[in-house]
C-alpha cells in the first residue's frame, strides 16, 4: 500500500514538473568507462518510475511464491497433527478397551507429528505394560522423558507400573523422589499410601496419613481405620525385630488415646501370645476384662499355654456369676475344662456357649467331651451339627 502511494505520489510530482516545464525536457547524459547514454530527463523519470514499479512487482510475486509455499507446508503439517491426534484418540479407547496391541500400534503410528508426543509414548508403555513387554514399556518411557515438561507424568507412569509388578521398594524410591518437588501431589500420596501398606513401611504410612486426609484422599473415619492398621503391623514388626520387651517398650510409648483401641490391645496380646509371653498376655487380658468386657479378649485366654489355669478359671466364674449369658466366657471355660480333662464340667459350659450362638469348634471340642464320657451318640450328633454348619 506504502508503495502504491510512493508511485502515485512520484506519478503526480512527475506531471506537475511535466506541466511547468512543457518543451524544455532538458539533456541528460550517462557516462561509464568507453561507454555514454543520453536521453531527456523526461524520458530518465520514466524509466526510474517503471524500474520502481518492476521492483515493486517482483518483489510483490516472491512474496505471493513465499507464502503460497508457506501454507502448503502448513497444510500438509496440519493434515499430519490431525490424524496424529484421531490415531491417539483411538489408541486411547483401545487401551481402556484392553486390547493392548492395537492401542500401542495407533499411538506410536503418527507419534512424531503430535502436537504432544508425550502423551502417544504414555499410552504406549501402558499398552506395552499391558502385553508384559516391560523391555518395550521401559523403552517407550525412556522417549516419553525426553519430552518437555515430562518429569511427572513419566514418574508416575512408572511408579504405577512398579507397584503393579510387586516391585514396592523402587517405587517408593520413585514417588519419594517426585514428592520432594510436588510433596501435596494427591496421585503421589495415594500411591505412596499403596506402596507403604504392601511393604509394610507402617512409621512411613502413619506420617503420611495426615497428609492423604489434608489432600481429601481419605475420610476421618478411613484415616482412624488406616491407622489402627499401620499401628496393628508396626505391632507386628516390632515383635519380630525386638521381640517381647521391644514389643511392651514400643507399647508404653504409645500415645494413652492408641492405648486404649480394643482392636491394638488384641493385636499387641496375639503377639505376645505369638512370642510365648503367655503370662504377660494374661496380665493384659484381666486388666483389659476389669476395663470393659469384650469378647474378643475372652476368645484369647484359651489360647494361652499357661502353668496354671486355675487363676484363668477363677476368672472366668467370676465373670460368669456377674452375667450368665456370657457364650465367650462360657466358651473360653468350656475349652480349659477339655485341657483339665475335666469333661462334665467343659460339656456344661460348652453346651451352655452353644445355645447362646452357634461355633464350630464349641462343637468339636464338645463333641471330644462327650466321646470321653463314652456318649458315642451324643458325640456323632454333636459332628453332624458341625459339619453342618460348615457346609451352611
Amino acid at each position: 500500500m506504502i508503495r502504491l502511494i510512493f508511485l502515485f505520489v512520484v506519478l503526480g510530482a512527475g506531471l506537475f514538473v511535466g506541466t511547468q516545464y512543457s518543451g524544455q525536457q532538458g539533456y541528460v547524459l550517462i557516462s561509464i568507462a568507453d561507454k555514454t547514454l543520453e536521453m531527456s530527463v523526461t524520458t530518465l523519470v520514466i524509466f526510474i518510475i517503471g524500474t520502481l514499479a518492476a521492483l515493486f512487482f517482483l518483489e510483490f510475486l516472491f512474496k505471493r511464491f513465499l507464502h503460497m509455499s508457506f501454507n502448503t507446508w502448513n497444510w500438509f503439517s496440519v493434515r499430519k497433527q490431525r490424524r496424529s491426534r484421531r490415531y491417539t484418540n483411538q489408541g486411547i479407547i483401545k487401551l481402556l478397551e484392553g486390547d493392548w496391541k492395537q492401542a500401542e500400534k495407533k499411538v506410536t503410528r503418527w507419534a512424531n507429528h503430535h502436537d504432544m508426543p508425550l502423551l502417544c509414548y504414555l499410552v504406549a508403555s501402558e499398552a506395552a505394560n499391558g502385553l508384559g513387554d516391560k523391555a518395550k514399556r521401559d523403552h517407550y518411557l525412556e522417549i516419553a522423558a525426553k519430552q518437555e515438561n515430562a518429569t511427572l507424568a513419566v514418574g508416575l507412569t512408572r511408579a504405577k507400573q512398579q507397584i503393579s509388578d510387586s516391585d514396592f521398594d523402587k517405587a517408593i524410591e520413585t514417588l519419594t523422589t517426585l514428592q520432594a518437588k510436588h510433596p501435596n501431589n494427591p496421585v503421589i500420596l495415594n500411591l505412596l499410601k499403596q506402596a507403604y501398606l504392601n511393604n509394610k513401611e507402617w512409621q512411613l504410612l502413619l506420617d503420611l496419613i495426615p497428609k492423604l486426609v489434608k489432600a481429601k484422599k481419605l475420610t476421618q473415619d478411613e484415616a482412624d481405620k488406616l491407622i489402627l492398621t499401620a499401628q496393628s503391623g508396626a505391632l507386628e514388626s516390632i515383635a519380630s525385630e525386638k521381640g517381647t520387651e521391644g514389643l511392651l517398650s514400643h507399647w508404653n510409648g504409645l500415645p494413652r488415646k492408641i492405648r486404649s483401641e480394643p482392636t491394638l490391645t488384641i493385636s499387641l496380646i496375639q503377639q505376645l501370645i505369638k512370642r510365648k509371653a503367655d503370662n504377660e498376655a494374661f496380665t493384659l487380658i484381666k486388666e483389659n476384662l476389669k476395663k470393659q468386657p469384650s469378647a474378643e479378649l475372652y476368645a484369647l485366654i484359651p489360647e494361652l499355654n499357661l502353668s496354671d489355669r486355675y487363676p484363668a478359671i477363677v476368672m472366668l466364674k467370676d465373670a460368669l456369676r456377674r452375667d450368665g449369658h456370657n457364650a465367650e466366657a462360657h466358651s473360653a471355660l468350656g475349652q480349659l475344662y477339655v485341657r483339665e480333662q475335666e469333661w462334665k464340667l467343659a460339656q456344661e459350659h460348652l453346651e451352655t456357649a452353644l445355645s447362646l450362638r452357634s461355633s464350630v469348634s464349641d462343637y468339636a471340642y464338645l463333641a471330644d467331651a462327650l466321646q470321653q464320657q463314652n456318649m458315642t451318640h451324643a458325640a456323632h450328633d454333636v459332628t453332624r451339627k458341625a459339619l453342618s454348619l460348615l457346609e451352611s
